[in-house]
């Protein structure tokens, strides 16, 4: 059962997350806030009360235009960043990251793919060095074993005969390559919980689908915990098994990546939806590249009162533009926080009221 909210006067809700079922629960985020203070009365509040579950074996997508929070809920999982309040648990307990060893314990557990992979692999090094040292960080073997793990990492990542890649430096692969590359530098330390940020969104379009099936069949294969974080809601349905649409730092609607895409509640879902050229061939934006950034998306508003979306949204009234709305259940796997559910998507809208 996740708890879900929004604003302020947020209340509990009881959502079945579509990938409980998977695997064992490996991650869970719990009301994350991050505020950044910009100057000396400014404060942009970059994640907004979020709270999600990641399995071990499942795909949880993470939806939302460019500067709706996801990247910083990435960076927050990673370590990478403090929040501001919440806790994030690993493994049903906290996550303490005050030492440098408890850090190191936990990057061995949880591991972050970035968007560029040429600017994530350094220049100077050839594939053999990026693979050689999280190896020898992270497993400690001897030498004979690092040679043969690192030739297993680059099987698993369809690099194939080794060989010739290893010897070869990041400015010498394509795109694909290099997040392959990538991908086999974080399952060298053997994690339970990857993070993947847009990470195929620098890439041709060609080759999407493939890198796709590529992360999907590692998630499986080694019951991999998966957040994948992208602008694009195709993908999304392609590869997740729950989405979660995030807007302006919160999370304003959740549920199975079919019927969520299907039949989208929350107003600013369905924009997203509209953005694909052809929702019912989704696949198809993946190999065109059409979908996702067709459209310049505008500054969220992170307001304290109110909806952040109303100011885009034309079924908002007064009261969205006064009160946040907190999180609705409209199914027993569907959540979205908006006043007007019932009018915005009544095809989908149960009248059940989480209180």
């Amino acid at each position: 059962m996740n708890s879900t909210g929004s604003g302020e006067g947020a209340f509990q809700v009881s959502v079945v997350s579509a990938a409980a079922g998977r695997g064992p629960l490996a991650m869970e985020a719990v009301s994350l806030s991050k505020d950044f203070h910009l100057g000396r009365h400014q404060i942009l509040q970059a994640v907004r009360g979020v709270t999600f579950s990641l399995y071990r074996g499942a795909v949880i997508a993470l939806v939302g235009e460019s500067g709706s929070g996801k990247t910083t809920v990435a960076k927050l999982l990673a370590g990478q960043e403090h929040p501001t309040s919440g806790e994030i648990l690993l493994d049903g307990e906290p996550v303490d990251l005050s030492s440098r060893r408890a850090f190191r314990r936990y990057k061995n557990k949880v591991q972050l793919v970035f968007q560029d992979p040429f600017a994530s692999l350094n220049p100077a090094h050839t594939v053999h060095y990026v693979l050689k040292r999280p190896v020898i960080l992270h497993q400690g073997k001897s030498k004979e074993d690092v040679e043969r793990e690192i030739d297993a990492l680059m099987s698993q990542v369809r690099l194939t005969p080794a060989g010739p890649f290893l010897a070869k430096y990041p400015h010498e692969l394509s795109g694909g390559q290099r997040q392959r590359v990538s991908f086999a530098r974080a399952l060298a330390a053997h994690p339970s919980v990857l993070l993947a940020d847009e990470p195929v969104s620098m890439l041709d379009v060609s080759i999407r689908l493939e890198i796709l099936a590529l992360l999907d069949d590692l998630c499986r294969s080694f019951q991999l915990a998966l957040l994948y974080i992208t602008h694009d809601i195709a993908s999304a349905r392609y590869l997740a098994d729950e989405i979660l649409v995030m807007y302006a730092g919160q999370i304003v609607e959740r549920g199975p990546a079919e019927e969520l895409t299907q039949q989208p509640a929350h107003p600013y879902t369905q924009l997203l939806v509209a953005s694909a050229p052809d929702p019912d061939n989704l696949g198809s934006t993946l190999r065109t590249g059409t979908g996702g950034r067709a459209r310049q998306p505008e500054v969220a508003s992170t307001a304290a009162q109110g909806c952040p979306f109303s100011s885009r949204c034309e079924l908002a009234e007064d009261k969205c533009r006064d009160e946040n709305p907190p999180s609705r259940q409209v199914s027993a796997t569907r959540s979205a926080a908006c006043w007007r559910l019932e009018v915005a998507a009544p095809h989908v809208f149960t009248g059940r009221n989480g209180g």
